[in-house]
């Protein structure tokens, strides 16, 4: 089972990066640590409907690699995998390879 996101919202697969030091130690996340949050888009909505009824396109596409605001994101679990749904508006940028 998969959602289908509304409006300007994205689906999206959280990307989960350990950090580790050069003797190779896994670093834990502490709550200090502020950083984007990165993710994969698994479907994007329809697009932003206007006032006049036009629908303004989305600028991301499925396979994307984001990162976008850390507080942003609305955690959902389908099939026991974790999801978060994001409004494209706190995307802050597609990661390029």
């Amino acid at each position: 089972m998969m959602i289908k996101p509304l409006h300007d919202n994205v689906v999206v697969k959280p990307i989960v990066e350990e950090e580790s030091t050069k003797s190779g130690i896994v670093l834990p996340d502490t709550i200090d640590k502020e950083k984007p949050e990165k993710g994969e888009i698994v479907e994007i909505g329809p697009g932003k409907m206007l006032k006049s009824g036009e629908r303004v396109p989305m600028s991301v596409k499925k396979g994307d690699k984001i990162i976008f605001k850390k507080y942003s994101p609305e955690e959902i679990k389908i099939d026991n995998e974790e999801y978060l749904i994001i409004n494209e508006s706190d995307i802050l940028g597609v990661l390029e390879k």
